[in-house]
């Protein structure tokens, strides 16, 4: 059995290809993420395996799958290049530039909310003197906070719902959101005052599937429930349908009421606020691109 020997600059970079290839699930999806073909991608997964002496994944009809031996470097894989930002870290902190990179994990559809404090922490971190490159991972709140935990993503911005007591929170905004219905929707020509919790109870609402505080909770628990989304965009999708009602931010709704496609129902009484975290880990290392960020992310 061939040991690997010393590692060199090759080597990481095909344990890089072979971590993005596990997290997009496949060598087709990856493509677009690495910029290079799936030739390319299979040809340097053929020679990774080799430097190894084993078999990291079956690729197929049969699709992706990892072998026992390609999830145990997987995560070996995720121990190194942490351990290399470490190193990476360390040594901007000599120099007055910062250098290295930050992964942000967001939620969707934040980005039309007017308090930019995310938005400006990245445009100061990305100034010309520093030399930082950003990545930007949109995904559902659940899989931020993973992320955050460990290690995947150096911070997030989730809902301040139910937070891991491990992670260390700062409070970013509180998000306003109000019930709709779309055009074509019984309701959408009703007077404001007609509309009571009896009437907007006899039309299918919509429940979302993703962390919201009790206040909230209450507020769909009262309605009809008969359809659910797994984000806001997918709520949205729902009540252009015109055959639904339901909650959505303020920010996000605002495009559709400017245009005359949807309209708030009962806006003194049918709304909430949700509270919107930037976390990191309570016990991450020195990091001095995270440190920065948070610092820009604090300054008005």
């Amino acid at each position: 059995m061939p040991s690997l020997g010393q590692v060199n600059d090759y080597d990481i970079r095909l344990i890089r290809i072979f971590q993005t290839v596990v997290e997009c699930g496949g060598f087709t999806a990856a493509e677009t993420t690495l910029g290079i073909s799936r030739s390319a991608i299979s040809q340097h997964m053929n020679d990774l395996e080799g430097r190894l002496g084993f078999s990291l994944c079956q690729r197929g009809r049969g699709g992706f799958s990892l072998t026992e031996e390609g999830k145990e470097i997987y995560q070996a894989g995720l121990t190194l290049l942490t351990a290399l930002e470490t190193f990476k870290s360390d040594v901007n902190a000599l120099h007055q530039t910062i250098k290295g990179e930050l992964n942000i994990g967001i939620t969707d559809n934040l980005v039309t909310l007017p308090a930019m404090h995310v938005t400006n922490a990245l445009a100061e971190l990305s100034a010309p003197k520093h030399e930082v490159t950003l990545h930007i991972h949109m995904e559902p709140s659940d899989a931020v906070i993973r992320g955050v935990m460990d290690g995947h993503l150096h911070v997030g911005v989730v809902p301040a719902v139910n937070l891991p007591t491990s992670l260390d929170t700062q409070h970013l905004y509180d998000e306003p959101s109000y019930l709709y219905c779309a055009v074509g929707h019984p309701l959408f020509d009703r007077a404001g005052d007609q509309l009571t919790l009896e009437a907007l109870a006899r039309h299918p609402a919509i429940s979302p599937r993703y962390p919201l505080p009790v206040e909230a909770r209450q507020a769909h628990d009262a309605l009809s429930l008969r359809a659910s989304a797994s984000d806001r965009e997918g709520a949205a999708f729902l009540i252009l349908t015109g055959r639904f009602i339901g909650f959505l931010p303020e920010h996000v709704a605002a495009q559709w009421v400017a245009a005359g496609k949807m309209r708030a129902l009962d806006s003194t009484r049918q709304h909430y606020r949700i509270p919107f975290a930037l976390i990191s880990r309570r016990d991450r290392r020195p990091n001095r691109v995270v440190e920065a960020f948070l610092q820009f992310i604090d300054t008005p």
